[in-house]
């Protein structure tokens, strides 16, 4: 029988899994808006920069699949504490790189460290807390996109290399370790909060894998957290590079894309349960399709901003949707394994999807550049609206 765990210590614990998950999203940040720096500094061009969001995402991807093995091994507390430790030595890690090789390399151990971090938290509060602290969570992942920019932004309007604000977020990351290193044993779970019948699913994958609805919903999520990074990754190069916005300016704008995308998803939690949630999925699908033909028309110099945001609030209650009705479109006795797939998948299309996008952008130097990322968001917005759509009349059927 594992420790009872005192209400205190579940406070504790709680505080820590919020400041893990705003740590999360703090590297994405730092990368959208000191890539032109870091491209500068290792003298690589967009196609070379893409390599560390592949071997960023393929650290991810194994480590959040071999997170239940190591669960089982050193504990939640001890796999965070360790987790979190990798994500520190790759981030301070970069700062010390004698070549881009380094770079790269410490891409899959920072994509390690965050992949564990991730499914740690996530089965932890599955299995232990409600479904609304759940969202809460989640919506912590955008307070750390939106100080994340705002570090880097900050750090370079000092004149500062882009390294300070890495040495800066690897400090963070290497305290929270030692943080879990010392609450590990309080890490025991809750046991008044049984959810045990929901984790209960055996269904054979390759049984799965032959559900049309299950592939499309594999789909969706690979293509959404490729428009989400993507566009998160790349509009402040883009901005900077191709539409003439001041540095200061451009770094702003970002972080009002992950800040409204945090609204966002705190909003979609209140109003859920009165429109409906394929209602919201739908509306959200449509929002961020029109933010993105805004974003590529750029009729005005501010319609960058206003895009950003319209197209951050969209996205939002998306991807939390999609996990809550992945029942509704494969039926339960196959959603564990499907929800399973669409986790996965989401990493590969964030790595895939937005290392994509520098290399067109290499690819068409001679022409619009970076402005692709604009077309790239339209395409995406419109094939994840199309196959939710057909998902939807699929289930119906």
């Amino acid at each position: 029988m594992g420790a009872v765990v005192k209400p205190r210590s579940q406070t504790v614990i709680l505080m820590l899994a919020f400041v893990a998950f705003i740590s999360l999203g703090l590297p994405d940040g730092l990368l959208s808006i000191a890539g032109p720096d870091i491209r500068e500094s290792f003298r690589v061009g967009l196609d070379r920069f893409g390599l560390v969001f592949v071997t960023g995402t393929i650290g991810y991807f194994l480590s959040s699949i071999a997170s239940g093995w190591l669960t089982g091994r050193l504990g939640v507390g001890r796999l965070l504490a360790l987790s979190c430790a990798c994500t520190a030595a790759a981030l301070l890690g970069y700062t010390l790189a004698p070549g881009w090789w380094a770079v790269v390399l410490l891409g899959l151990l920072s994509g390690a460290g965050a992949g564990a971090i991730d499914a740690g938290l996530n089965n932890y509060i599955a299995a232990n807390h409600s479904d609304g602290l759940m969202q809460w969570l989640h919506a912590s992942f955008g307070v750390g996109t939106t100080i994340g920019p705002l570090i880097m932004t900050t750090v370079l309007a000092q004149e500062l290399s882009w390294r300070w604000g890495y040495i800066i977020v690897g400090g963070a990351q290497l305290a929270l370790a030692t943080c879990f290193f010392l609450t590990a044993e309080m890490w025991q779970g809750n046991p008044q909060a049984p959810k045990a019948e929901q984790l209960q699913y055996k269904t054979p994958v390759g049984q799965t894998l032959r559900i049309p609805a299950a592939w499309m919903s594999i789909a969706i999520f690979f293509l959404y957290t490729g428009l989400e990074a993507g566009t998160g990754a790349w509009a402040y190069s883009l901005f900077t590079q191709e539409r003439g916005i001041a540095e200061e300016t451009a770094g702003l704008w970002v972080a009002i894309y992950w800040g409204v995308f945090t609204i966002g998803r705190i909003t979609a939690g209140i109003i859920t349960g009165r429109i409906g949630i394929t209602l919201l999925l739908r509306l959200s699908m449509i929002g961020a399709l029109l933010a993105t033909m805004l974003f590529t028309w750029n009729p005005f110099p501010a319609s960058g901003a206003v895009a950003l945001a319209i197209l951050g609030f969209s996205l939002a209650p998306i991807f939390p949707g999609l996990v809550s009705t992945t029942a509704a479109r494969v039926g339960v006795e196959h959603a564990s394994n499907t929800i399973g797939f669409q986790i996965g998948i989401a990493s590969v299309g964030m790595g895939i999807l937005t290392a994509l996008v520098g290399v067109m952008a290499n690819a068409f130097s001679d022409g619009i550049g970076l402005e692709v990322l604009g077309p790239f968001q339209v395409v995406v917005a419109a094939l994840i609206l199309i196959l939710h759509e057909l998902t939807h009349r699929h289930t119906r059927r």
